[in-house]
């Protein structure tokens, strides 16, 4: 990536990122309405490690850097779930593992039994994933016996300590197949978790799998306590309606990315619609706000998934169909920046499929993915 002065023009600006891209030595695109981001300050990516651990579980889907150390957690380690178990089954995945920046190696935090009590349809471990300061490690299980959507169960949130042992299970009827990365409130001795959940009527017809607009957007409010297992103390639905819709290649596809921004305002990426969904009032809302706002929809994205908040207090937004990373400005809705992270051309577009995951980095100038469809951590930097 070339860097500009703080001057140079807007127009001149995207007829020079223009040039780069033609010219071939460039891989992002900008707006028109360009403005200090993330991006354009990424320069490369580094390849960290394989994400498969000894039982062989694949397709990393959730990440989540810990934010303090406690017990076997250390600040700064980056915690995977894997989804697929080693026959690449989709939904049967049971193990999380961690990478450590330190020591540049993987370990197996924790493997948990398929047939998980107290978790209905069983574990398959899916982008739903939080270390809490408090060194509490939720996850959410979207699972299937057979690697198919027809043995779909409705899954559970799991809580694990510090040592990676099942302490809780949390499974009810707002609970239905905790899908994707989840934004989080940490406050020590308490939590606000933001999930999605996609398996409301999805199950696996013959013929095209048809989309029920079912999706919800559920508020857990969690007490922490004297090391004891998490309470539920409050569950509220604070949005529903978005699309979900069962999947070959990827299992399901619905509401992906959450994050929280300014103004207690709540970012959804709505895959099937194309499109960042704004919830207002995400922490005290006591009703559902429907599908919300479309803070952005087409341009840049192309079913978009995994999603973080930047320091900057832009969102940065994995697509499901092309190996790009998209940022956008939450206070405008302006789509800033796309930039390649992924061109195998394995996949047709480049990096169709491959990126799930997503988180920052503890410094904020960088991020951690996953391409899954082989299996690593990669740092962009």
């Amino acid at each position: 990536m070339i860097s500009l002065p703080l001057n140079f023009s807007r127009t001149r600006l995207a007829t020079a990122a223009l040039s780069l891209i033609v010219l071939g030595l460039g891989n992002a695109s900008w707006a028109d309405d360009v403005v200090p981001g993330l991006l354009p300050a990424i320069r490369k990516h580094v390849t960290l490690v394989s994400t498969v651990p000894e039982n062989g579980d694949q397709n990393p889907y959730g990440v989540f850097v810990a934010p303090t150390s406690v017990g076997r957690i250390q600040q700064g380690d980056v915690y995977i779930s894997n989804f697929n178990n080693a026959a690449n089954l989709q939904g049967t995945g049971t193990t999380i593992v961690s990478y450590s920046p330190a020591t540049k190696q993987l370990s197996t935090f924790a493997t948990l039994p398929h047939d998980l009590a107290g978790c209905p349809g069983g574990v398959g471990l899916g982008t739903a994933l939080a270390v809490l300061k408090s060194g509490w490690v939720i996850v959410g299980s979207t699972p299937s016996n057979d690697g198919t959507t027809r043995t779909k169960g409705p899954g559970c949130l799991i809580a694990l300590d510090a040592q990676g042992t099942v302490r809780k299970v949390f499974a009810d009827e707002k609970i239905n197949d905790p899908w994707g990365n989840m934004a989080v409130i940490d406050k020590g001795d308490s939590a606000t978790l933001f999930v999605s959940n996609v398996g409301f009527g999805v199950g696996s017809p013959d013929g095209e799998p048809p989309v029920f607009n079912q999706s919800t957007i559920l508020r857990i409010e969690l007490k922490l306590a004297d090391q004891q297992p998490p309470e539920m103390v409050d569950e509220t639905v604070v949005a529903h309606g978005f699309g979900e819709q069962a999947d070959k290649s990827v299992f399901i596809v619905g509401p992906t990315g959450l994050a929280l921004g300014a103004d207690d305002k709540l970012y959804v990426s709505d895959a099937l619609g194309n499109r960042i969904s704004e919830i207002r009032e995400a922490t005290t809302r006591s009703t559902s706000a429907g599908v919300g706002r479309t803070l952005t929809r087409g341009g840049f994205l192309s079913r978009p998934l995994a999603m973080v908040m930047t320091p900057q207090g832009h969102l940065l937004v994995t697509n499901g169909l092309n190996g790009k990373v998209i940022e956008i400005d939450p206070a405008t809705g302006t789509q800033l920046y796309a930039k390649w992270i992924d061109a195998n051309k394995a996949q047709t577009p480049p990096g169709n499929g491959d990126l799930f995951g997503l988180a920052m980095h503890a410094g904020g100038g960088s991020f951690y993915y996953v391409e899954d469809d082989v299996n690593t951590l990669v740092l962009a930097q």
